[in-house]
């Protein structure tokens, strides 16, 4: 039998020209081209018509971007990296016909991406002093790992561990040694190990030993200190919740013992299931986590695009508001809605800025910008306690 060729992917060609797109498009864009009709609308791209308070974070807009260009499009949206809960986050107008097709994509990156930024914020708010790294790509299909290590710095964290998504990125991906590692080496085994990673990686990847593998945490950590004396920058805990026991006194324990020999500058990092609870449970006694799938996971934003005006008339379907608006921010973290033209709260900002015009994206995508703003917001709104 020979072997499948093709990978189970959609190639980026299909989704800048609409055939990666839901079959009842197709048929409408094919109805109204037989039919002479492509009105000039106004779409906006929603999750909740109304403020209900429960924040979520813009992230994909990047994406959105490179698929709404070289269409004939005028499209606003919020910065990424904005919170909301509540009216459009994005706006396009133009004749429908235009990005009709494009819709099926158009959500897909939007939903998905904030989504997963919004889980990793729910992260971040939990540690807010910790290194946090995204640890998840290998509960997603390989196709999305930098869409999701990408939502992951949109809402703060660190870094990311994924090589491929590293190189779309230009971010050096983080990591040092799984226990497939110290399992090669075999039980008893785990000093040659450490040894060995020591020796053959380059000097500027962090000695952080993986130090639960076949022993107590304990043990294993004062063995690889021992072991890489002041070349150990740090030790990993990544025990299955099945055996951890009491994980905050572990790390307690870990940080004594370290302390004790003259090591207290060795940092703890934490992996294993985690999720915010655990990491407000264990963040006032370890130095830096990774998390996984409870950020790889995330359940995307359930947001759908509507036309809310037809030929400068106001359009729209039953349960969704009829009009061009416009959203807004007030200093009290507050969010609101109106409609275009009408005047906004007081002192409040209109969050909308231009996307694409006439075709051309007209926004530049900085990280660290989307990153200071996502922090900036969660403070103001009181997204995830603290």
């Amino acid at each position: 039998m020979t072997a499948p060729q093709a990978f189970d992917v959609v190639g980026a060609d299909a989704i800048r020209d609409g055939t990666a797109t839901d079959a009842y498009f197709a048929r409408t864009v094919e109805t109204l081209r037989h039919a002479d009709r492509n009105p000039r609308v106004v779409a906006e791209v929603t999750a909740d018509q109304f403020p209900d308070g429960q924040f979520e974070l813009l992230a994909g807009v990047k994406d959105a971007a490179a698929l709404l260009s070289g269409r004939d499009v005028d499209v606003d949206a919020l910065p990424e990296g904005t919170l909301f809960d509540g009216g459009p986050v994005m706006r396009i107008e133009g004749n429908y016909l235009d990005f009709a097709e494009l819709e099926t994509s158009l959500l897909g990156f939007l939903s998905h991406a904030s989504g997963v930024a919004t889980a990793a914020l729910e992260c971040r708010r939990a540690a807010p002093d910790a290194n946090l790294l995204s640890f998840g790509a290998r509960h997603v299909h390989p196709s999305i790992a930098a869409m999701v290590e990408r939502s992951a710095l949109v809402a703060g964290l660190d870094g990311f561990s994924h090589v491929a998504a590293g190189e779309v990125l230009g971010r050096e991906p983080s990591g040092t040694m799984p226990h497939a590692l110290l399992i090669c080496f075999g039980r008893g085994e785990q000093e040659a190990a450490w040894r060995a990673f020591d020796e053959a990686v380059p000097e500027d990847v962090p000695r952080i030993a993986l130090c639960d593998t076949y022993s107590d945490e304990k043990d294993e950590v004062i063995r690889a200190v021992e072991t890489l004396g002041d070349r150990l920058d740090g030790v990993r805990l990544d025990t299955t919740g099945s055996r951890r026991g009491d994980f905050r006194h572990i790390v307690r324990e870990v940080q004594w013992e370290l302390d004790a020999r003259g090591y207290g500058e060795v940092d703890v990092f934490c992996s294993g299931g985690l999720g915010p609870a655990e990491l407000r449970h264990l963040r006032d006694v370890a130095d830096g986590f990774g998390v996984g799938g409870y950020v790889s996971n995330a359940d995307p934003v359930d947001f759908a695009l509507d036309i809310v005006e037809v030929d400068g008339e106001p359009a729209a379907k039953r349960g969704k508001l009829s009009g061009v608006k416009e959203v807004y921010r007030t200093p009290d973290g507050g969010h609101h809605v109106g409609l275009r033209g009408r005047d906004g709260p007081e002192d409040g900002e209109a969050l909308m800025e231009p996307l694409v015009r006439d075709g051309e994206v007209v926004r530049e995508f900085d990280l660290d910008d989307a990153a200071g703003r996502a922090l900036a917001e969660a403070a103001a709104t009181g997204f995830g306690g603290e």
